[in-house]
């Protein structure tokens, strides 16, 4: 039996707007021992967040910390209720004793400051070594997360390192002081899956060197698995389930654990839609949560899709004119000119690739960040000028039209992108932004049918009717992707291309975005292009998968066949990094 780093007891935290009083965390109860990982899951607004604020006692108002004791039990020493301490003191167990490593590294690093300056102050706050000594000591912590030339990263600003590099930094900002609880939360969203796995394993080893006592928050079940004894699943600020984590994978006994668990496309099999979690929960007036009746292997051999189903869908595939034929496609950018300006090096973001879209098809297409993908997708819709090649959408080469054609056909070709508050204007209500692109285009005659319309395609993408004057910040990630592909339908495009829509989504909103493009996909007859980094997630929603590496198309056939029998290195170790979970 481990002894116990920290303890949480009937922690309560509540947030107040106005005469509101919300309660994130409901008096909760949780202990962590020594050199133990535990791993905490659940949706956002699950309370995992707010948890680990409140260890760290950086929750801001409007919060308070309304309850409850977390007692820390330090090396030798009798255990101390952080709650308790005055300001002063607390500041001295942050980083010593206690370290965070955020979600967001771009967001948590000052951009203002170079990587190793922001390492070097954390260690000066607290050791006050010289600073040749810091400068050594911060190049060995870069040495321990395994980041490239740590010498020449530690002049290089965030913005200048990709995302796992940016993870790398704060994860040697968090372990610089040599904490004994290292809180990570959600240290590997949004990273592609051979990054996120290398993140995982560097966090096992810092963890087993140091003999760290590691909180890990996540949303994603399958994660845990790879690196935590032990697991948590929070719901709407309390625990529903706790215990070993082949245990809780093995046997769930809450639905919402079961719902978590069934919302990652399977890797065995297709299905009609992904399980969500309303299928296997339901909740009372008075917050009751009851379950479902009929297990997850009953629903889920219910939504498998026949072999006679694929093949007839393969053949009519096989049989359909294409819709997009691409050859020979570049799109480089001048990386070096010489002082007459001639390009003396170029980044071949995409170089010499050539394949063909089929009318009613969705190609997915897989990769690493930086490999190319988006630039490949933008370059067919030419908002990023091709170096060469030849792009032929419904019989006409793209390439040749004018701008004011460009304009007129992009009506019918339109793009998702990866962040849908980013595409959304803050100014606009929601209603606007989807009725414009109407406006833009000349469609529907009047304002009125507009709005008709509008309303129409929020109720088809499952939002009430009445959010067409709210703002893009009044609603999650999960609904403000549901408004962005309305706004994308608005025009009644033939073809779609989907750039890491789901990316950085809960899994199980991710599973209910999912399905419902593929529910959008068979009422519309829509073509699609979706973009991942996640194989697993390609492979749910593609006919055929495209995998890319370093700006060129190095695998490419029917996603069943690639997925079970890749033929390139590159398409092995990106299906090796998906979370396989028990």
């Amino acid at each position: 039996m481990l002894s116990t780093r920290v303890e949480i007891q009937d922690l309560a935290v509540t947030f107040r707007s106005g005469p509101t009083t919300t309660t994130a965390v409901n008096q909760i109860s949780l202990s962590i021992g020594k050199g133990e990982i535990v791993g905490v899951v659940g949706e956002s607004g699950s309370g995992k967040s707010v948890t680990a604020l409140s260890l760290m006692r950086l929750i801001e108002l409007p919060g308070v910390i309304s309850g409850g004791k977390i007692l820390y039990q330090a090396t030798g020493e009798v255990a101390v209720d952080l709650l308790q301490l005055p300001a002063a003191d607390m500041r001295s167990y942050r980083g010593n004793e206690i370290a965070m490593i955020f979600q967001e590294p771009m967001t948590a690093l000052n951009p203002l400051h170079t990587c190793g300056d922001q390492v070097a102050e954390a260690i000066r706050l607290h050791n006050h070594p010289t600073r040749a000594a810091t400068r050594e000591q911060v190049i060995a912590l870069f040495e321990k997360v395994k980041l490239p030339d740590p010498a020449g990263i530690m002049n290089r600003y965030p913005h200048e390192l990709s995302g796992g590099q940016k993870q790398r930094v704060m994860i040697a900002m968090a372990i610089s002081c040599h904490p004994r609880l290292l809180i990570a939360d959600e240290p590997t969203t949004a990273l592609d899956v051979t990054v996120q796995k290398a993140i995982l394993e560097l966090l096992r080893e810092l963890q087993q060197q140091m003999d760290m006592s590691v909180i890990f928050i996540t949303h994603d079940l399958g994660v845990v698995a790879e690196i935590a004894s032990r697991v948590v699943v929070m719901y709407k600020g309390n625990i529903v389930e706790t215990g070993d984590v082949k245990a809780v994978f093995q046997h769930p006994q809450h639905p919402y654990t079961k719902g978590l668990l069934a919302c990652r496309p399977p890797l065995d099999k297709r299905l009609v839609r992904l399980p969500v979690i309303r299928d296997f929960m339901e909740t009372d007036s008075q917050g009751q949560i009851y379950e479902k009746a009929g297990a997850i292997q009953e629903l889920v051999r219910s939504l498998v899709i026949p072999p006679a189903v694929l093949q007839q869908r393969e053949q009519q595939l096989a049989a359909a004119p294409p819709l997009l034929q691409v050859t020979g496609l570049k799109t480089w950018f001048p990386v070096k000119k010489s002082i007459t300006g001639k390009v003396l090096q170029w980044s071949k973001a995409v170089d010499d690739v050539s394949f063909e879209v089929k009318t009613g098809e969705t190609l997915g297409l897989v990769g690493e960040s930086g490999c190319g993908k988006t630039t490949l997708g933008r370059s067919l819709l030419r908002l990023i000028p091709p170096t060469a090649g030849q792009i032929i959408y419904k019989g006409q080469d793209i390439g040749s039209l004018s701008p004011g054609e460009m304009r007129a056909l992009r009506k019918d070709m339109q793009l998702i992108f990866q962040d849908p508050y980013a595409s959304l204007n803050p100014r606009q209500t929601i209603g606007t932004a989807i009725l414009e692109p109407m406006q833009v285009h000349g469609l529907y005659g009047n304002e009125r049918t507009r709005k008709e319309r509008v309303v129409a395609l929020l109720e088809k993408v499952n939002l009430p009717a009445d959010y067409y004057q709210r703002y893009p910040h009044e609603f999650s990630g999960g609904q403000r992707q549901r408004i962005v592909i309305a706004r994308a339908l608005a025009v009644e495009p033939s073809f779609i291309i989907c750039d890491e829509s789901v990316a950085a989504l809960d899994v199980s909103i991710q599973a209910q975005v999912l399905n419902l493009l593929i529910r959008l996909r068979e009422e519309l007859g829509f073509t699609c292009i979706f973009i991942s980094h996640d194989l697993s997630v390609v492979r749910f929603i593609s006919d055929r998968m495209m995998v890319m590496q370093r700006g060129k198309i190095v695998e490419m056939g029917a996603a069943d066949a690639v997925y079970n029998h890749p033929q390139d290195p590159y398409t092995r170790q990106l299906i090796a990094a998906i979370p396989k979970g028990m």
